[in-house]
C-alpha cells in the first residue's frame, strides 16, 4: 500500500478511524495493531509513535466511538415535547447500535468493560446520553437537583443497555417495539407529573 504523507493530527486521527471502522466486523481485542498499520501504510512501530501501547490505542478507539454515539442520538430540536424528543433520540440510538453491533456489545459486555480508563468513559457517556434524552428536556429542570429523579434516570439508562443488548443477541420484537418499550419505560421510573408517553 502506498504511504501517504500526514501531519501528526492527521495520521492519529487516521489510525483512529480505521481502528473504529474495524469495529464494525470484529470485537476490540481482536483489532490488531500490525493490521491497522498496514491499512495505514505505515509501520507498526510508527503506530507507537501515536500510542504509548495496543491498551491506549483501544482506548482512543472506544473513546471516538463514544463521540460518535453521542453526535447520533442528538434529537431533532424542533421537537419540543419531552417523550417526543426522547422517542427521537432513542430512535437515533437503536439504529447506532444496530449499524455498530460489535462496538457496542465490546463497550458493555467485552474483556475492555472492565478497564478503569474504559469504565470512566462509559460513565461519562452514560451522563451525556441522560443529559441529551431526558434532563435536558425543560420538563426536568425543577428536578436537576432531586438525586431521586437523577438515581432514577441512571436507572432508567441501564435498563435501555440492557434491553438494548439483549434484542441485538436476540431480537425477539421488532426495532419499533424496542423503542417504545425503552420509552414508556422513562415516566414509570421517573414519576414526573405531565411526563406522559403520546400516542405511539
Amino acid at each position: 500500500m502506498v504511504r501517504v504523507r500526514l501531519n501528526p493530527t492527521e495520521r492519529r486521527d487516521q489510525l483512529i478511524e480505521l481502528g473504529v471502522k474495524l469495529l464494525t466486523s470484529r470485537a476490540l481485542e481482536q483489532i490488531s495493531v500490525g493490521e491497522i498499520a498496514k491499512l495505514a501504510g505505515i509501520s507498526r512501530g510508527l503506530l507507537f509513535h501515536y500510542f504509548p501501547s495496543k491498551r491506549d490505542f483501544h482506548i482512543e478507539i472506544v473513546r471516538h466511538g463514544n463521540e460518535q454515539l453521542y453526535d447520533r442520538i442528538t434529537p431533532d430540536d424542533e421537537l419540543t415535547d419531552p417523550i417526543a424528543r426522547l422517542r427521537d433520540g432513542m430512535s437515533r440510538y437503536v439504529d447506532f447500535v444496530t449499524e455498530n453491533r460489535n462496538f457496542y456489545i465490546a463497550l458493555l459486555r467485552g474483556p475492555a468493560s472492565a478497564d478503569p480508563e474504559m469504565i470512566e468513559i462509559f460513565e461519562g457517556n452514560r451522563a451525556k446520553i441522560a443529559n441529551t434524552l431526558v434532563l435536558g428536556s425543560p420538563i426536568f429542570e425543577p428536578y436537576l437537583d432531586d438525586p431521586k429523579i437523577r438515581l432514577a434516570v441512571r436507572g432508567w439508562i441501564a435498563f435501555v443497555e440492557e434491553t438494548t443488548i439483549s434484542w441485538l443477541r436476540e431480537p425477539t420484537i421488532t426495532r419499533d417495539e424496542l423503542i417504545e418499550l425503552n420509552v414508556r419505560a422513562l415516566p414509570g421510573v421517573a414519576g414526573i407529573p405531565g411526563l406522559e408517553p403520546l400516542p405511539s
